[in-house]
């Protein structure tokens, strides 16, 4: 409202910051559920002393973040390495610096001192942990979460086998020892056995035949020469895309065959991305953000990157970060609390979104509206459009034609006139890291597989209203309009770091860029044709054609 005293009128909000605070109003109905702490998955963990592998990577930090905020935890051993000249204990302090705790922080102000770092390495036999800490571990903990592995696709296979396969068995080991272990929860990925046979059929919530047992894969990567190995890794894999998919595929047969009696339970996530809603929409941290799918949306959202390679009519394989770990947490309790369903076996749960419809081509037609170019950022640097293909040849002459060659005479002029910003790469460089994730990811970009979630849903359906309030995660419920949006606000606020202003500025940069782009173009199109002539000419009276 006006103050007509003063003839103020307060400016109206960005709809960036609008919608960032109708997603977080959502959270209201879960938060006054979680403070009441008694709920059944709650019960489960309450006073728990929990091991996490894994809890320096992006999922890991925020299920240390909704563990803490939903349960009462009593302590958390996070096992960590020494890295980049950082011991473990700076390490967590630069972890726990993300913007990813400040609602934890103003809720448990001291969340922190309830976490205990371990020197350990998932490489090293016996997970590299010093006896006392093996000690104190086997004597505290009662619920181990392993989320650790290597996810470079392009890993040589004796690097992937000794941390996903080999850790993994080292861990088991640890976990056996534990005097009163309830859980290990074991993550693996939606991904383990889409294998090329599988394309376009079900992928279930099963074991299924392994590539190569276990046991012999161990002294496969123990004995054969790294060099030999890495020779014969593309015959080994065969069916897998990649030797990470091909190990956790291993590393879930290994659970299998050597858990014993442990209370084992197994999450298998598609792609992790940015946050739904949880602790703030569109969460994600920049190292993810340079290495995933969201990488390609920040490109298109600072109208770099103009070119993708997909399939328009696949169905995309993704889940949010805090739908994910929701699944982890609440699988953990269902796991134990309703064993007897299992008859036996390791209970698994799949997150999919297959039965959404959402597809490649829909997502992308969305993305290019005007509702949602009216979130673009005011530091976008060109107007966002784009093309998507699944044909090699088409994709490289696109790519050719509107990255590399404006790119390099971007860059060319940026270094001739010395304005380029400190930290910032060049433009064929960013062009380079985008065709080395399409690489990795284009086999997932233009096959599908009906990923089966039937575990999950049966186990969503035991929730306790409560529980549904606090650990929301089947992806069918998501609105994928609601999410771009929760994507595009995470950018802005959390890569971009725009403040989620100006919104109005940037949906004006982008409407004056289209024409830009269309002048632009004319001029681009006509040189190169000229050029083409020349040279055509130039052939011609060369060899006399």
């Amino acid at each position: 409202m006006c103050n007509k005293e003063v003839s103020y009128c307060p400016p109206a909000m960005d709809i960036a910051q609008q919608t960032e605070l109708a997603l977080l109003e959502r959270q209201k109905p879960m938060n006054a559920v979680i403070d009441r702490g008694d709920s059944a998955v709650q019960q489960f963990y309450c006073g728990a002393v929990v091991l996490l592998t894994g809890g320096s990577g992006f999922l890991g930090k925020q299920f240390i973040e909704k563990l803490f905020r939903s349960c009462d935890i009593k302590k958390i051993y996070l096992l960590l390495r020494p890295k980049k000249g950082r011991t473990i204990q700076q390490r967590l302090a630069y972890i726990l610096k993300d913007p990813l705790y400040d609602t934890l922080r103003e809720k448990k102000p001291k969340f922190a001192a309830c976490i205990e770092p371990v020197e350990g390495d998932m490489s090293q036999l016996k997970l590299g942990l010093a006896d006392k800490d093996w000690d104190s571990i086997t004597k505290e903990v009662n619920i181990v979460v392993h989320m650790a592995a290597t996810v470079n696709f392009q890993e040589p296979l004796h690097v992937s086998g000794i941390t996903n396969v080999r850790g993994t068995r080292e861990l088991l080991e640890l976990g056996k020892q534990c005097h009163n272990l309830k859980l290990f929860s074991h993550i693996s990925t939606a991904f383990a056995h889409a294998t090329v046979p599988r394309i376009d059929t079900d992928v279930k919530e099963q074991f299924y035949p392994c590539p190569v047992a276990p046991d012999v894969f161990l002294d496969m990567i123990a004995c054969i020469d790294e060099e030999r190995l890495t020779s014969i890794t593309p015959a080994l894999i065969k069916d897998w895309p990649n030797t990470y998919t091909f190990t956790k595929a291993i590393a879930e047969e290994l659970v299998r065959t050597s858990a014993g009696d442990l209370p084992v339970c197994i999450v298998r996530p598609p792609v992790v991305i940015s946050s739904m809603i949880e602790p703030s929409p569109g969460w994600i941290d920049h190292q993810t953000v340079m290495s995933s799918v969201v990488g390609f949306l920040l490109g298109g959202a600072l109208g770099v990157l103009h070119v993708v390679s997909g399939d328009k009519d696949l169905v995309l394989s993704f889940a949010p970060v805090d739908y994910v770990n929701n699944a982890i947490i609440a699988a953990g309790w269902d796991s134990v609390q309703n064993r007897q369903l299992w008859g036996g076996d390791i209970p698994m749960y799949t997150l999919s979104n297959s039965r959404s419809g959402n597809t490649w081509g829909d997502i992308t037609t969305l993305i290019r509206t005007d509702e949602i170019y009216r979130f673009s950022s005011p530091k976008l640097l060109w107007h966002c459009y784009g093309f998507r293909t699944n044909n090699r040849a088409l994709y490289w002459l696109l790519t050719w034609f509107l990255h590399y060659i404006p790119g390099y005479f971007v860059d060319a002029v940026v270094d001739i006139l010395g304005v380029r910003p400190k930290g910032v790469p060049k433009l064929v460089q960013i062009y380079k890291r985008v065709d080395r994730m399409l690489d990795v990811y284009r086999y997932f970009m233009n096959n599908s597989w009906n990923l089966r979630d039937d575990n999950l849903q049966s186990m969503v359906s035991r929730l306790s209203p409560a529980d549904k309030a606090i650990y929301s995660c089947d992806l069918g419920q998501i609105i994928i309009k609601d999410y771009i949006k929760a994507v595009c606000v995470g950018i802005r606020r959390f890569i971009i770091k725009d403040g989620l202003v100006d919104s109005d500025v940037g949906y004006r940069k982008q409407q004056w860029l289209y024409y830009a782009n269309i002048v632009f173009m004319s001029v681009y199109v006509y040189c190169i044709w000229k050029l083409f002539a020349l040279l055509w000419s130039a052939v011609a009276i060369i060899f006399g054609i």
